[in-house]
């Protein structure tokens, strides 16, 4: 079925089994309602600003292409897409070239580059290229691939070239709304822990993600932070493990599905019970006789 906002409102409110929505929390919220009156249960799956922390002893050039083919896939519109990222301090420049290589490689510079970074609508756009100026005029470094966005005919309009924003102030539109496009803030740490804080500052998000090849610091991410799931060495992947419930947590979503979960999810456990010929259960119907007075002290003795 298609259709605008009325035809959505009435769908969700007509009293089937369960709902699965896959959108933005704004909508989710008015389908939580409409679903309330019939009691039905839902499942959402949201997603949110899913982070990319590169640690210490990550493989820079290794991080950098899967980051980038994570970004550049469907051009950024993807729930569980990588929304920024956290690398050390001292390895910022370094990342940062690794990023420029990696886009020189994967994207062509001449005719299909604006098939990398077209998105859905021109007010998709537009609202993008808000969150870049504003992160412009805030003094943050703006790196555009700007070599992407050469396009023509009528999908001109919907072009946004990748653009990198080093160090964007947490304020910024950027660093508060799901960008869910081909924009990557990147922002730096000194100690894993303060990208840890800023994270759980934050709703938890779709999906986390961790290059590093220290385990013990892999385990301080994962135990300290809270996603709906987690990549180690790549992003996007866990999604495509159809063996791993996939779902959110808090504002990114509830309830899982994929694989097994996805059975349990959207099927109905009836139980039933059928009584045997010999009727276990009339020694527990009144009245009480020697039977059960046998049976009740049999039962306290192992209890």
């Amino acid at each position: 079925m298609t259709g605008g906002p009325d035809i959505s409102a009435a769908f969700s409110a007509l009293p089937f089994d369960h709902l699965l929505y896959t959108g933005g929390e704004r909508v989710a919220k008015a389908i939580m309602k409409a679903a309330s009156d019939n009691l039905t249960p839902l499942t959402l799956e949201l997603g949110g600003k899913s982070p990319v922390i590169v640690a210490n002893s990550a493989d820079l050039k290794r991080a950098a292409d899967r980051i980038i083919f994570g970004k550049m896939l469907n051009a950024g519109q993807i729930c569980v897409a990588p929304d920024y990222v956290f690398v050390p301090e001292a390895k910022l420049g370094g990342f940062i070239e690794e990023l420029k290589s990696s886009v020189e490689r994967t994207a062509p510079k001449t005719g299909g580059g604006r098939d990398f970074v077209s998105v859905v609508n021109a007010a998709h756009a537009d609202r993008l290229r808000s969150g870049i100026e504003e992160a412009r005029s805030s003094g943050a470094e703006v790196i555009s691939f700007d070599w992407l966005s050469e396009a023509t005919g009528p999908q001109a309009g919907n072009v946004v070239p990748l653009t990198l924003i080093v160090n964007p102030g947490k304020s910024l539109k950027v660093m508060t709304d799901e960008i869910f496009g081909p924009v990557l803030p990147i922002c730096t740490y000194k100690h894993v822990d303060e990208a840890i804080e800023w994270v759980n500052s934050g709703p938890p998000p779709l999906a986390l993600y961790y290059f590093g090849k220290d385990g013990s610091e892999a385990e301080a991410v994962l135990s300290q932070t809270r996603s709906g799931g987690v990549t180690i060495n790549d992003v996007i992947m866990h999604y495509t493990m159809d063996d791993l419930p996939f779902g959110g947590v808090g504002a990114s979503g509830m309830g899982a599905y994929h694989g097994f979960e996805g059975f349990k999810r959207f099927s109905h456990a009836r139980a039933i019970y059928r009584q045997s010929p010999f009727d276990i259960g009339a020694m527990l119907r009144p009245p009480y006789g020697p039977a059960f007075q046998r049976f009740s002290r049999l039962l306290l003795k192992h209890g």
